[in-house]
């Protein structure tokens, strides 16, 4: 997705819309990430993925795992690993949170979003979901289309 103004003043990067068909989102927090310069620039061009991506209490923190940073264009040989795991900076009753709820309930953490707030600083707003089942999923997707297509009749009455 490419990088655009989104709601609050937000420049968003990348967006993981596939997350909310594939899961519920029970609870959505914003982290901010531990990133290097040539990260930081190659956000501001806005080409990371993070649909493919999912977050991972390891150890002493949580970590973003799998998304995609493509190296800055403009870089030297200092340039960045593209799909290194990133450390998220959360408040430590935050990370115990979100790490017994992955352990003990069985929920992932799925990044939802990826953008620049305000001031100028990454972060990633991510979800707390639990899988939805097959049938959730032909339910979502019945309720889309009904939505669509009660839309259209308005258009149409008018």
């Amino acid at each position: 997705m490419a990088a655009g103004k989104g709601d609050h003043g937000r420049k968003i990067i990348a967006e993981n819309r596939r997350a909310r068909f594939d899961y519920h989102i029970e609870d959505v927090v914003e982290a901010g990430l531990v990133l290097t310069g040539t990260e930081v620039k190659a956000l501001r061009e806005g080409k990371a993925t993070i649909a493919e991506s999912y977050a991972s209490p390891e150890g002493d923190g949580i970590y973003l795992i799998n998304a995609t940073i493509p190296e800055y264009s403009a870089g030297n040989r200092e340039n960045h690993e593209p799909k290194r795991p990133r450390k998220l900076l959360l408040r430590a009753r935050e990370i115990s949170r979100l790490t017994q709820a992955v352990q003990r309930k069985g929920y992932t953490l799925a990044p939802l979003r990826l953008y620049f707030n305000e001031r100028g600083i990454a972060k990633l707003e991510l979800g707390l979901a639990l899988g939805k089942k097959l049938h959730d999923k032909r339910e979502t997707v019945k309720q889309r289309d009904w939505t669509r297509q009660k839309q259209r009749l308005l258009r149409e009455n008018r």
